[in-house]
């Protein structure tokens, strides 16, 4: 049996997305500024994982060039922040550019201003302070969590990365069942509000991070009952990851979730010793290819198909996946 050449759909799929790219505002036509923050990400993952440098100059561009829009990469929502902070992480990891570490740091202390003693601890989802949630809190605690690994010496990046966690498992956002709700009442209890897939992804890289800085296997233990809860719950007959509005119709926030969960879940997997991740990573990048794709090498929102439309959300998410299996398969080959 011929083996997918992950790597050259993964070179289709990004030379796609990049053609909606304008290195004069540093962002992506069609999709928004914290979608943007997730395009660019994928675009790091994309030259990390397969040595391609054929857009690794999107980095320092928009690096340049988004920072008109919001300076700092800051805007009111603690969440898109910490979107572009994860970003300049992952462009550090690639490029060694201290720049791009300082700036992750500077909105990550930013983002701490977010953080008040309403509901036990925990950010505002904006500046308005009127909503906590699950997605702001699992992007600070896995900054915070990267943060620590990347700052010698460093204690206090660590402390908020074990408050964030306590503070999530403390709020019960994590349901019976395994997934993780959207946020809290006013009364400071889980919402019940819909399971979205970034809110089950996000969090893994955050406990795999914890995982590598303790060695406590009961991070890994609590990402599996997620990740479990993931493959069972938010997927089709198939096994091909659904978001809960693909029935009903998902905005352009929604439609970036899933990459998220792959890229998060690829992460957790290389420390895991569960299987049935890999396998999934790589189903769901078979599908992409195979039922959402158009002759473009653009894809759409329904990993299993058919495709709809194509706009960079969609574009950077579907890609997630695709990069996740190649670099499954780099890795299995070394």
């Amino acid at each position: 049996m011929v083996q997918p050449d992950y790597r050259a759909r993964a070179a289709a799929g990004t030379r796609a997305l990049q053609r909606w790219y304008r290195p004069r505002t540093g962002g992506w036509k069609t999709t928004g500024w914290w979608n943007a923050a997730n395009a660019l990400t994928a675009v790091i993952r994309y030259t990390r994982h397969t040595g391609d440098q054929a857009h690794s100059s999107v980095i320092e561009t928009t690096f340049r060039a988004a920072q008109r829009k919001n300076p700092g990469f800051i805007n009111k929502f603690f969440d898109d922040n910490g979107w572009w902070a994860l970003a300049w992480v992952a462009a550090y990891d690639l490029t060694g550019d201290g720049r791009y570490l300082d700036a992750a740091r500077t909105i990550f202390a930013h983002n701490l201003t977010g953080w008040d003693g309403t509901c036990g601890g925990g950010l505002w989802w904006n500046t308005e302070r009127k909503y906590k949630n699950a997605i702001t809190n699992e992007l600070f605690l896995t900054l915070a969590a990267l943060l620590h690994q990347r700052t010698q010496g460093d204690q206090e990046y660590l402390s908020w990365a074990l408050r964030g966690w306590d503070w999530l498992t403390a709020r019960a956002l994590i349901g019976p069942s395994g997934l993780i709700n959207d946020g809290l009442t006013a009364d400071c209890v889980n919402n019940g509000a819909l399971t979205w897939t970034y809110n089950q992804g996000t969090v893994l890289g955050g406990l795999a991070a914890l995982y590598d800085i303790t060695g406590d296997r009961a991070y890994l233990r609590h990402g599996e009952f997620i990740a479990d809860a993931t493959l069972s719950g938010l997927t089709s007959p198939r096994g091909i990851l659904t978001e809960p509005c693909e029935s009903s119709g998902c905005n352009g926030d929604q439609t970036q979730f899933k990459g998220i969960f792959v890229r998060y879940l690829h992460e957790f997997c290389l420390r895991s010793d569960r299987p049935a991740y890999r396998a999934f990573i790589l189903a769901n990048a078979d599908s992409v290819w195979d039922n959402a794709r158009n002759a473009a090498d653009q894809f759409g929102l329904r990993w299993g198909g058919p495709f709809d439309k194509a706009d960079a959300s969609r574009q950077a998410s579907a890609l997630e996946a695709i990069i996740a299996a190649t670099a499954l398969r780099e890795h299995s080959a070394s």
